[in-house]
């Protein structure tokens, strides 16, 4: 037997009222994000969505919903979380596949590559509004819509970054070559790119409001009532600040300005040259700052990034102990922390997350 949700119209509510307040900056105290697992009764006989299964196209976008139902009822939601479908499951940079790459998860992990390579000035984009991914997207949405009417929020897929999605299409290689000797070139695609994306994002959205989902999220899970996406341009890792301002600022700028309501995947040491730029860009909301592997991962080591990103207003996702959080907040006099990633490193125990939901005044619905 299946257990329903745990999730009330008044924690949602409360989710809505404490989110609007962190998306106008009044709220006084940190976003904790923590979630505990129950096990309880068996799973359906289906595989979950993933990106080990998000080509299984035999599976019914109904069962597909069942069997993340089961999965959503097995969570106890504390603090400011909520029930919400990652659709990350179809991998990094979807608008790829929906443009017409391949999209292989033969390894377990979704990759995408075009179907043929061409020279720069030949690559184009186009929407298609029949493209088989995007429209199992749709599908799923509905049959969730259907299914929780509104308690379980949907997010965004990941849509990718203009220049990731240029690099699938070019080759990373060749496109930093072509920064060099085509640059023109670069801009026009790039172009394309970002006003494809949008078309894209503006069509997910309205379907995701047809089917009356609760607010916009997406792969970080961080509500908004309005739309709203994480930016991101993993390619810029290998790029000059000066290059970034040239073909990567403008296009984040444009969707910024478009959606309003934005949050920037800062991904290792290599993008840090880049966050002056970023905080140029009025409608970046938050950064969220993940070091990369083999870098240390405590607040310690990365305090004055930190402080250069709350010096100018803006939120910033952190990762690491309960410790790395009361750190930051205490070293840079400040709250404006999203923090939360698995319960056990995070918090380390129940007694941990209830004292720091003591301190900064949280329900944490324990």
């Amino acid at each position: 037997m299946i257990m329903p949700i745990d999730f009330s119209p008044d924690r949602w509510d409360k989710i809505k009222e404490t989110y609007g307040k962190f998306w106008n900056n009044t709220l006084d105290r940190p976003i904790i994000k923590a979630i505990l697992r129950e096990e309880k009764g068996a799973a359906p006989d289906i595989p979950l969505l993933s990106q080990q299964t998000c080509n299984r196209l035999d599976i019914s976008a109904e069962d597909i919903i069942d069997r993340i139902d089961y999965h959503l009822s097995q969570n106890i939601y504390l603090a400011d979380s909520f029930p919400m479908v990652n659709f990350n499951s179809f991998g990094p940079g979807i608008v790829s596949a929906f443009c017409g790459a391949n999209l292989d998860n033969s390894t377990g992990r979704v990759w995408f590559s075009p179907k043929e390579e061409l020279p720069l000035s030949d690559i184009h984009v186009e929407y298609d509004k029949n493209n088989i991914w995007l429209n199992r997207i749709k599908d799923i949405y509905a049959a969730a819509g259907k299914k929780w009417k509104g308690q379980v929020l949907c997010g965004m897929p990941d849509l990718g970054g203009v220049m990731d999605i240029a690099a699938v299409f070019r080759g990373s290689q060749n496109l930093l070559m072509d920064l060099y000797d085509e640059p023109e070139e670069v801009i026009r695609l790039a172009n394309e790119i970002t006003d494809v994306w949008t078309d894209y994002f503006n069509d997910l959205t309205d379907v995701l409001n047809e089917y009356h989902n609760p607010g916009s999220s997406h792969w970080l899970e961080i509500y908004c009532k309005d739309p709203s996406y994480i930016l991101q341009c993993d390619f810029c890792y290998m790029i000059s600040a000066g290059m970034f301002d040239e073909f990567v600022a403008p296009h984040l700028k444009t969707h910024a300005e478009r959606i309003k309501n934005v949050i920037y995947h800062l991904d290792g040491v290599g993008e840090i040259k880049h966050v002056p730029s970023l905080l140029k860009i009025d409608d970046i909301h938050m950064i969220q700052w993940i070091p990369g592997d083999a870098q240390p991962q405590d607040a310690e080591t990365w305090m004055e990034l930190y402080r250069m990103i709350n010096d100018s207003g803006r939120w910033i996702y952190m990762y690491g102990t309960s410790h790395d959080l009361m750190n930051a907040v205490n070293t840079l006099h400040s709250t404006r922390f999203v923090f939360g990633d698995s319960f056990e490193y995070s918090f380390g125990s129940i007694e941990n997350f209830q004292n720091i939901c003591e301190t900064f005044q949280i329900e944490s619905h324990l």
